[in-house]
Parts: C-alpha cells; sequence; structure tokens
C-alpha cells in the first residue's frame, strides 16, 4: 500500500464525519462515483457522509442505487465543519460550485480524479489521468485496501464507467473492459443498469433530437455544430450525450460539437472527437477534459460569437 493511499484510510479511520461531492451538473461518473465512495466509507468505517451536489442531476440518473442520499448543497448548513471533504471527478476548482466554501472549510481535503488539473485544490491528491473513469480509480483503491463492499456499490460503479466510456466506445486501455468484467463476475448486469438509465424525459428527447436535425456541417463535414437555445436548453436532460452520440455515427464526421445556450450570455460548449485531440481547444474556451471528450462554459459572450469561434477553432484540423 503507498503512503498516499495509508495516509488516506488513516484520515477516514479517524474521521467522524466526511463530506462527499463532484463537480457541478454531475453526470454519471460524477455521481455514481459520490455515493460509491459515500457507502464504502460507511461499510469500512464508523464516519458519517454526508453526499452533496450543486446545479443539476440528469434524469436519467433518477433510478440509481442510493440517489436519494445525495443532497442539494444548500441543504447541508454552511456552519457545518467536516473532518474529511472528498471531492471526485471535479477538473477545476471553479467546477466544485457551491459547496466549495465547505470544502475550505473542512479539516482535511482529500481529491479523487481523472481530469488533467494543474492547480489540484486538496491536501491529499489521488489522481490519474490515464483512468477511464474516476470510478476505476476508486475500484482501485477498493481493491487494495480490501475494503467490503456490497451490490450497490458495483452496481453504481459500474454506471460510471458505462457512463464515462459511452457504454465503452471511448476505452482507450483494456482497465475498464477488466474492472467491467470484475464487476459482472461479481453479479452485475450490464443490460439491467443501461435500462435503469433509459429514463429522458420526452422533452428532452425531443430537443435533442430536433437539435440534430438541425446541426451544421463544417470543413468537408469533418465538423458537426449543433445547437440549443436558451428556450430549449431548460428541457435538456445531462449533457446531450445522445445528440453527440448520433452526430458521431455520421460517415466523416471526426468532431462533434454542441454548444448550449445556459444563460443570454453564458455558452456552454461540449466537444468530442474520433480523431484528434481536442481538449486543447476546450482549454482555449476556459475549460478542459480528456483528449477525445472535453467541455467549457463561456461566460460574458452571446450564442452567435461562441459559434463563430468554435469553428474558427477548429480550422486546419
Amino acid at each position: 500500500m503507498n503512503k498516499n493511499i495509508k495516509l488516506f484510510t488513516e484520515k477516514l479511520r479517524d474521521a467522524k464525519s466526511v463530506l462527499v461531492l463532484a463537480h457541478k451538473n454531475p453526470d454519471g461518473d460524477a455521481l455514481c462515483s459520490v455515493l460509491a465512495m459515500a457507502r464504502l466509507i460507511e461499510k469500512n468505517y464508523h464516519a458519517k457522509c454526508v453526499c452533496v451536489y450543486d446545479g443539476n442531476a440528469p434524469d436519467y440518473l433518477d433510478n440509481i442505487p442510493l440517489r436519494d442520499k445525495a443532497l442539494y448543497w444548500d441543504k447541508v448548513s454552511a456552519k457545518k465543519t467536516f473532518d474529511v471533504a472528498i471531492v471526485l471527478d471535479y477538473g477545476a476548482e471553479h467546477q466544485v460550485g457551491g459547496p466549495l466554501e465547505m470544502v475550505k472549510k473542512a479539516k482535511f481535503v482529500i481529491e479523487i480524479d481523472h481530469h488533467k488539473n494543474d492547480k489540484p485544490i486538496a491536501d491529499l491528491c489521488l489522481n490519474d489521468d490515464t483512468a477511464e473513469a474516476t470510478a476505476i480509480i476508486l475500484y482501485r483503491i477498493m481493491q487494495t485496501v480490501g475494503w467490503r463492499d456490497d451490490a450497490d456499490i458495483r452496481d453504481l460503479l459500474a454506471i460510471a464507467i458505462l457512463t464515462d466510456t459511452g457504454n465503452f466506445k471511448f476505452t482507450q486501455t483494456g482497465e475498464a473492459l477488466t474492472v467491467m468484467a470484475d464487476l459482472v463476475n461479481k453479479g452485475v448486469y450490464i443490460n439491467r443498469l443501461i435500462e435503469l438509465m433509459n429514463n429522458k424525459p420526452r422533452k428532452a428527447v425531443l430537443v435533442e433530437a430536433a437539435a440534430v436535425a438541425n446541426a451544421e456541417f463544417f470543413y468537408r463535414n469533418r465538423l458537426a455544430v449543433a445547437t440549443i437555445s436558451r428556450r430549449d436548453y431548460r428541457d435538456m436532460d445531462g449533457r446531450g450525450e445522445m445528440l453527440l452520440n448520433i452526430l458521431g455515427q455520421i460517415k466523416g464526421v471526426e468532431y462533434i460539437v454542441l454548444l448550449k445556450e445556459q444563460k443570454e450570455t453564458q455558452i456552454g460548449i461540449s466537444i468530442r472527437s474520433r480523431g484528434a485531440a481536442i481538449d486543447g481547444i476546450a482549454a482555449s474556451f476556459g475549460g478542459g477534459g480528456h483528449e477525445r471528450a472535453a467541455g467549457a462554459v463561456v461566460r460574458g459572450d452571446t450564442l452567435e460569437n461562441v459559434h463563430a469561434r468554435i469553428i474558427e477553432a477548429f480550422k486546419g484540423m
């Protein structure tokens, strides 16, 4: 056991209260890793865990195990000081959102993440940007320490891996498959979990379908750009993965961009690639992510300007 994991377990052993959270608007890897982490702590230590999130958790995750344990952050007293705060899958400080002050007040902060981050916020970092999901790092720790788990934890880890790898479409190594094979051998049913997530609202599906139908294509159809207006954004569920996946199936398309008008001058950008790395483009808009799946939020600019800038950014790709 390396010294970082040893320190991690020592802090958990001595803690009475633990705050567990991930990035704002949590996706499957973020929310499931938070719930799995909290459940592991409560099964193996004496600490009481509080799971919080900011933003919106997508409806397709409503039926995952232990979902009711995740609380909107302002339901927890801001006066409370936690012995340990664990931040998972957060990417960068500004993506933590409302709970950031709660994290800063904690006596000791630990982060577990698979995003590149030059400015970590924790006292102890258990990060690996080669991992294909934060849940995989959590699985490694669980195996190393020998923590007791249960069916809910295994299902949560599996859902996290499925969602962050796009049902294995974005895997770069065999680790995600190896981990999933172990989870399946221990009782996880992948098809049941996928059916569990077939829970998107009708309006959300129709909004994404309309955006696909109206998508624009540039650079000999290698770049596909879809747009969600401010009016339609309120009906979205999650980050538009269905839309991104459909456009990615079109012959000749190598790069997919989804622009979401979250507010009048706040534009969300989601980028996917079937070819070259695009995390640098996301970084140029103040965001980040992985080589083939990245994003950003642009504030103080209009949809029209961001649309023009993103097309220019792909020039020469």
